[in-house]
Order: C-alpha cells, then sequence, then structure tokens
C-alpha cells in the first residue's frame, strides 16, 4: 500500500507558510479559499502543487524565489478556458489581487508577465518565457499537466467540459494558432497527442527537464494501455 504520510513534514511546512502575514502568505490564503471548491482539476491542490514544484525548481535554478511563489500562486487566478477564451482576464486578476496586498510595482510587473505568458496555446504555438522566475513557473504547471496526476486532471477537466472519453474517428489535431487551439472541443485523449506529449520537449529548465521524463514515460505507457484495452 502507497504511504501518505511521506509529504507529512513538506505539507506541515507548506501550511506555515499560508499562514505568515507576509505578501506570499496573504496572496496564498486568497486563493486556497478562492479555489477549494473547483473541480476541473485547476483547484487549489493543483496550484498547491504548482507552487511546490516552482519553489524546487527555482532552488535549483537559482531564481527569485518571492517572484516565483508568487507567480505560482496565481497563475491560474483567471483561467481563459473558464472565461470565453479572455487571456487578458489572468493578468488583470493577477495585477488586482497583488496591488490589494500592497505589492511593488516593480514586483506586480514581473509577475503579471509571467502570468500572460505561460499558457500553451497550440502544437504550433511558441510561448517563450523571458524571464527564469517565468521558466520555473511555466516547468512546474506543465509538469502538473503531465504524468499520474497530469491523466487524471485531464480526465477531469474533459467531465467537467463535457468532452467524451475518446472517439477513434476523431484524429488529433496539431493547432497552428492560439485560436484554433481555444476553439478545439475534440475528446479526452486527442489532449494527449494536441499538448500532453509535446510538454516534456518544451521544458525551459534541467531541473523541469529531467523531472518531465519520468512523467512523460509513465503517460506514454498509460495511454498505450488504454488503447489497447479499447481495441480488444
Amino acid at each position: 500500500m502507497p504511504d501518505f504520510t511521506d509529504q507529512s513534514a513538506v505539507d506541515a511546512a507548506q501550511e506555515l507558510l499560508i499562514e505568515s502575514s507576509d505578501l506570499v502568505g496573504r496572496v496564498a490564503r486568497h486563493i486556497k479559499a478562492r479555489f477549494a471548491s473547483e473541480s476541473s482539476g485547476h483547484d487549489w491542490y493543483h496550484i498547491h502543487r504548482v507552487w511546490k514544484l516552482s519553489r524546487q525548481i527555482g532552488t535549483q535554478e537559482g531564481a527569485n524565489q518571492e517572484v516565483v511563489e508568487l507567480a505560482a500562486l496565481v497563475h491560474d487566478i483567471a483561467d481563459w478556458k473558464f472565461h470565453d477564451g479572455d487571456d487578458t482576464m489572468g493578468p488583470r486578476e493577477a495585477e488586482r489581487l497583488l496591488t490589494e496586498e500592497g505589492a511593488s510595482a516593480d514586483l506586480i510587473k514581473l509577475v503579471v508577465e509571467i502570468v500572460a505568458t505561460i499558457s500553451y496555446k497550440g502544437a504550433g504555438v511558441m510561448t517563450a518565457m523571458k524571464s527564469l522566475e517565468g521558466q520555473c513557473v511555466q516547468d512546474a504547471d506543465r509538469l502538473d499537466a503531465i504524468g499520474a496526476i497530469g491523466i487524471a486532471r485531464c480526465f477531469a477537466y474533459g467531465g467537467h467540459a463535457g468532452r467524451l472519453m475518446y472517439d477513434p474517428d476523431e484524429p488529433p489535431v496539431m493547432h497552428a494558432t492560439a485560436e484554433a487551439y481555444k476553439a478545439s472541443k475534440g475528446h479526452s485523449l486527442n489532449h494527449f497527442y494536441e499538448k500532453l506529449f509535446l510538454l516534456k520537449d518544451r521544458m525551459n529548465t534541467e531541473t523541469g527537464k529531467k523531472m518531465a521524463e519520468v512523467r512523460h514515460r509513465f503517460m506514454a505507457q498509460y495511454v498505450a494501455q488504454f488503447l489497447e484495452e479499447w481495441n480488444v
């Protein structure tokens, strides 16, 4: 049986950060309350995992941890998928929250730029991060989209969006534009080919690349097994 207590010390330390009175703690409490009951796979626990992964990657890569942590916490504050494709909503909401919590203008600018650039927008669309901090958070977010957790999140979002699990008559589409990607309504298994299998080679940092290898292999094995069972 898996040991569910292995992460207890790490989680306890993270809870202390959430309860702290500094800027990161205040933002974390707001985000936790806001996303506690979200059910599409973009919930507080997703954000919490990205926060932890971002801290790990940022430490290894020598990034500014305050920028990394704040960007990780607000990266999904208003995802375009839940706001009629409006990818300006996230940066605006991030700026509003950070301003309310007293962040400096320079810090807000750095974080908002990361939020504006973080999302995947299609197989044919590159979303290059300018800052090391943004690269760390983008890698962390993409790591949570692959592997065992990524598989669960893919199907959770598919169900939330009313998508079929799989349709063998509908092949994947390698979207050439962000508009085409946003308009896509394909089934959940196509998402592996249209996005998830591509993320390993789009990692920015050496730390992220190493972590992605294991998760990618597991995900590829899962899809192979899925198709084998489907085609019995």
